[in-house]
């Protein structure tokens, strides 16, 4: 081997360890950096006309285990989108109150129930009658408290789906626009992989909105889709469309009245439902929220306040009402109609004839809502027959309640318990998903940077150089030697 070729295989060693040194540099000043793939430099052997002429440096490459990295984004999607519905179930659940809360709905009904019977113990008492109307007031004001809770929560949700719809398209043209870098800086010959962490990163984040699947394409390009079948990116971005409608009410619904936004793929209307093209993230979940379980919640609770309005308008429980006169509890201010009964828990309230504060008279619970003049003050049979109403098994006339009779205290307890469940199912799937989630990561952070094994990389790569260097020098002096020759 000729002293130029020993200078030329040295001066490859050289560029070689040089390049390793500057990756192992890289990997340990962003081991603690969210989405950095380990870096690895690929050498080898280089030879001209056959015979060996060093080392050369093919490429580096990202470390990344392509099928850990998508199952811990789907991971990611299902986490999030069981994490919001139990999120809703909890403050619902929390509205409504344990049986112990004071303030809760099976309080409330309790204490209606005692103030009815102590009323009736003495029918002459006027603050006995004001603890009645005092306690049917704030039952009535519990009932709007849950409307405004669940459909505050749907407006809330609608909102947020506006936003993720945004950021959903402001990903996809940002991951369109990185292809597009990546491309142009390998067709140069400079390093891509800095522009395909920040990729990563944005499908990391879009992954969480939408479950997709990342497809690879020729020149480091790719393709998302869906796990729902949906095209986001292949050439060109998807644009998603979708319009908030601002404050949603009890009788808003898609595809019903008061139509709701739905979504749409570059112009085409698209299912928004959660088992739709792109459910599955938390978009779906927000959908999910809007438009199935809080809607199912509010029928139930809707359900309750008919059972409770029921009670109280019936003639049996006040023989003075006439047709078409509300009792105890109206809706808004008048007689509950059957064929409106969406949102009736958002418009129960107190009778104003037997409220003071509005202009009613207390007596009008002893002597019935409908009586022309005040009665005797010791007759307790109109406040029995309330108490009796309240206390009186009935099977609900709606709701997805089992056909049993119930009383009102046990209606609300189902109610309760219903809303229980759910969160308890919605919890068991947001850890299931969590624990999921968390393992993948974990696996996902072992192809990550180890900085002990780094650092060892870095010693080998310094006696490398060393090594090099010192073949150079030798060379150096035997070229001197010759030349002094």
């Amino acid at each position: 081997m000729s002293i130029t070729a020993t200078m030329n295989n040295a001066l490859s060693g050289l560029t070689a360890v040089s390049r390793q040194a500057d990756v192992v540099s890289q990997n340990v000043s962003n081991a603690m950096t969210d989405g950095y793939a380990r870096r690895q430099v690929n050498l080898s052997s280089q030879s001209v006309g056959g015979d060996g002429s060093g080392v050369k440096v093919d490429s580096v490459t990202r470390n990344v285990n392509k099928v850990v990295l998508a199952d811990r984004r789907l991971a990611d999607a299902e986490s999030g989108n069981a994490g919001l519905k139990a999120d809703l179930y909890q403050q619902i659940e929390k509205t409504l109150g344990t049986p112990e809360d004071p303030g809760s709905l099976s309080s409330r009904i309790a204490a209606l129930e005692s103030a009815l019977v102590e009323a009736a113990s003495r029918p002459d008492s006027e603050t006995r009658l004001q603890n009645v109307v005092s306690s049917a007031d704030d039952l009535a004001t519990k009932l709007n408290q849950v409307t405004r809770v669940i459909q505050g929560a749907r407006t809330d949700a609608d909102q947020k789906i506006g936003q993720q719809v945004e950021q959903l398209n402001e990903y996809l043209v940002g991951v369109d626009r990185l292809n597009a870098e990546i491309l142009a800086a390998r067709s140069s010959g400079r390093d891509a992989n800095g522009l395909m962490d920040e990729r990563q990163r944005m499908i990391d984040r879009i992954a969480e909105i939408v479950p997709v699947r990342e497809v690879a394409r020729q020149n480091d390009q790719v393709a998302l889709f869906t796990t729902g079948g949906a095209i986001l990116l292949e050439g060109n971005p998807a644009e998603i469309g979708f319009t908030p409608s601002g404050v949603i009410t009890a009788d808003m619904s898609y595809g019903g009245g008061g139509i709701l936004g739905g979504l749409t793929i570059n112009g085409l209307p698209v299912s928004p439902s959660d088992s739709g093209v792109l459910g599955g993230g938390t978009l779906g979940a927000l959908f999910a929220i809007r438009d199935d379980i809080a809607t199912d919640v509010q029928t139930q609770v809707d359900a309750f306040a008919r059972d409770l309005v029921g009670r109280f308008q019936s003639t049996t429980t006040d023989p003075t009402l006439g047709p078409g006169d509300a009792g105890l509890f109206t809706d808004g201010s008048g007689a509950f109609d059957p064929l409106d009964e969406v949102g009736l828990a958002g418009r129960i309230s107190l009778n104003a004839l037997v409220d003071p504060a509005q202009g009613g008279d207390l007596w009008r619970l002893r002597d019935g809502l409908g009586a022309a003049a005040p009665g005797p003050v010791g007759d307790a049979s109109q406040l029995n027959r309330l108490a009796d109403a309240l206390s009186a098994p009935v099977v609900p006339a709606s709701g997805s309640f089992i056909g049993a009779a119930r009383t009102s205290s046990a209606l609300a307890a189902d109610v309760l318990s219903q809303i229980s469940g759910g969160r308890q199912r919605a919890e068991q799937t947001e850890v299931f998903a969590t624990t999921r989630q968390d393992a993948l990561t974990e696996l996902q952070l072992q192809d990550g940077v180890d900085t002990d094994q780094e650092m060892q990389m870095l010693l080998i790569v310094e006696q490398a150089y060393a090594a090099n260097a010192r073949v150079l020098k030798a060379a150096d002096e035997l070229i001197q030697q010759l030349i002094g020759l």
